[in-house]
């Protein structure tokens, strides 16, 4: 059963979730997978919290194969905002603040051989830029397994949703120190603690170091043994820029590889779960660049793949948003990598008809690190499990290439609730259409989103399905939120589901063209983008045709939307100006301020309202006192007039 701490961050966490339900996922009698993505979430938060106050419900291995099951199964995958943001620090108080610079996720690999296909991609890369593979450097260092912060040299900030997060500098003032006496402010690191220092001191004390580092952050009651920890220099703040590496050629890394990462590993006393390899040389990361996710110049490597033999129990349709059958294979429970697995997804029902897999078949399934497991290969075949008719709505299926489609899409209750929990999950800026409440407005005739954005000023009918007038209030404030809350305009159009224009494919796409001019585009039209080939650039033009007339209506409701700057109107980054904080004031002469300032803009500049000790540049127009002037001088800020302004940024 739980405590008295647990039992008071369930009744403050769940939503839904029944106590008795918790507890027997805790115990393995309910399968976390076969949960609701709402319930999923809601074991997600409440055994995090409990993890963030020392009062630990079940182990971090445990907790991360439930975070790679939601991220399989959820809607939105790996973009939902429990997964884009790092898990709730309940430890922590006050404000998030932007961080010094964006702190990506790296990507990760499990084979030598999607290393090489890398190390090919860097070598290629350099070959554009007029660099040789022989003068191509690369680093390897360990892959910490700590607490991800960024030290700027008079701040520490957690790394948040890798744009905004906290202040937890006060881990210093408390005693935290640099690694091997290092000085501050050399960037992202991470909080970790000796592996030895752990298993001697303080393993009868904490399940795993994890503990340690949320002690650490924690604002308050630090545990003395912690503290003593850091008084002696085992927990400490280790910059990734610090660590113990190889440096070398592509070459000599591709004959010794085993032998390298290997000496990389033991090298290291803290927790590691892979290396991280990454190209040094700037041209070649500058080229190769960044997805929204990650660096493409970088990449870690995983280990710790495992087998097994498995039967088929039976095979689960399950419909999508978009009316796509997803096959899940219900397995005997097995153990791999530490966690027990019942169910794989085979990716499409092609699979299942060519592999014949159904009750009765025997497959050999993979497991790497604390990912979801996959289908390896069928070891014996049976009578493939293929359904008729869809498992929600009952309709008949249709073949497209090798997936079963339910097209039912106007009455079949899964892919309309879940169209619209995917809209409203994207947008990420309200709280409360979760499962349960999107279920229920379904139930009662409201079906569409439009219709859902109609009771923001209709208290009356959510009082009729039998909501409270609290809950009504604050169900109607969301969808004010929702619409008043600034978000991108991207993000605003990939929340409509459809295939093939996700956040990236969205953001890419009005790069180029307006929100508003999009559904007037032409498979040619949208071919001439780069990343648009004709499969994809064909859907999208059937699929903004399907939904004009719905996305209008929405749009038409007021959304706060962020314009996505042009290609075509790109900063430039060679000008006089570029990376410069740059503040205008007074009267302008040679055109209006709002003008300059957007040229500034274009011109790769950060345009500022108020002049700060960060600000670089103070561009004076008329009437403007002489006391802000020498503010500013005594700042260290370059005053130039409107004049002098105009003659730097055209040179």
């Amino acid at each position: 059963m739980l405590n008295e701490i647990q039992k008071e961050i369930f009744s403050k966490k769940h939503e839904k979730l029944h106590l008795s339900l918790l507890m027997e996922v805790l115990e393995g009698i309910v399968e976390f997978k076969s949960l609701t993505e709402e319930y999923q979430l809601d074991v997600l938060e409440i055994t995090n919290a409990c993890y963030r106050v020392k009062n630990e419900l079940i182990n971090d291995r445990v907790y991360d194969g439930f975070l790679e099951i939601f991220k399989e199964n959820n809607e939105l995958g790996e973009y939902h905002p429990y997964l884009t943001n790092v898990e709730s620090e309940d430890v922590l108080e006050g404000k998030t603040i932007e961080l010094p610079q964006r702190m990506l996720s790296t990507q990760k690999a499990y084979t030598f051989k999607v290393i090489d296909k890398w190390l090919d991609n860097v070598i290629k890369t350099g070959n554009m830029v007029d660099i040789g593979e022989r003068d191509i450097e690369i680093r390897i260092t360990p892959k910490l397994d700590g607490y991800a912060g960024y030290d700027d040299g008079s701040t520490l900030y957690t790394r948040g949703n890798g744009v905004r997060g906290r202040d937890i500098s006060f881990a210093f003032e408390r005693g935290l120190q640099v690694a091997k006496s290092g000085q501050r402010g050399l960037g992202a690191g991470e909080i970790v603690i000796s592996k030895d220092y752990f298993e001697s001191n303080l393993s009868n004390y904490f399940e795993n170091s994890r503990n340690i580092q949320a002690s650490i952050i924690a604002e308050k009651n630090i545990d003395k043994r912690v503290q003593k920890a850091m008084d002696e220099g085992a927990a400490v703040f280790y910059p990734f820029s610090m660590l113990e590496n190889w440096e070398g050629k592509i070459s000599d890394l591709r004959s010794d590889f085993d032998a390298i990462t290997q000496n990389i590993l033991v090298s290291c006393d803290y927790d590691v779960d892979g290396v991280v390899l990454e190209c040094k040389n700037q041209k070649i990361k500058e080229k190769m660049g960044a997805t929204r996710k990650h660096h493409r110049w970088q990449i870690a490597l995983k280990s710790n793949d495992e087998k097994a033999q498995v039967e088929v129990l039976e095979v689960i349709p399950n419909t999508s948003r978009n009316g796509k059958l997803t096959p899940v294979v219900r397995i005997k429970p097995t153990k791999l990598s530490g966690a027990d697995i019942s169910r794989v997804t085979a990716h499409h029902y092609g699979m299942v008809r060519d592999k014949k897999i159904g009750k009765g078949a025997i497959l050999e399934i993979v497991r790497s690190g604390l990912v979801i497991p996959k289908i390896e290969k069928v070891i014996e075949p049976a009578n493939a499990d293929i359904p008729d008719v869809c498992p929600c709505c009952y309709e008949d299926l249709k073949w497209v290439d090798d997936s079963l489609f339910c097209l039912n899409a106007l009455a079949c209750k899964d892919q309309i609730e879940k169209s619209i929990i995917h809209f409203f999950d994207t947008l990420g800026n309200n709280d409360g259409f979760g499962t349960a409440t999107i279920s229920n407005l379904n139930k009662h005739g409201v079906s569409t989103i439009y219709d859902i954005y109609l009771l923001e000023n209709n208290a009356f009918k959510l009082s009729a399905l039998g909501y409270k007038e609290k809950t009504v209030k604050n169900l109607q404030d969301a969808l004010t939120r929702s619409r008043t809350v600034e978000i991108e305009d991207w993000r605003f159009l990939a929340a409509f589901g459809l295939n093939r224009l996700g956040l990236g494919v969205a953001e890419n796409l009005l790069e180029h063209h307006s929100i508003e001019s999009i559904f007037d585009l032409d498979t040619e039209e949208l071919m001439k983008i780069d990343g648009f080939a004709k499969k994809t650039a064909v859907q999208l033009v059937k699929g903004l045709s399907s939904i004009k007339d719905v996305f209008q209506k929405i749009y038409a409701l007021g959304f706060n939307l962020t314009v996505t700057p042009k290609k075509s109107e790109q900063p430039d980054n060679n000008s006089p100006i570029a990376g410069k904080i740059v503040v205008f004031t007074g009267a302008m002469t040679q055109g209006a301020r709002g003008n300059m300032e957007k040229q500034a803009k274009l011109l790769g500049a950060k345009v500022g309202k108020s002049v700060s000790g960060k600000t670089d540049i103070l561009v004076t127009g008329e009437k403007v006192g002489e006391n802000k002037l020498n503010a500013a001088r005594d700042k260290g800020v370059k005053v130039i007039s409107e004049e002098a302004y105009l003659l730097l940024i055209k040179d």
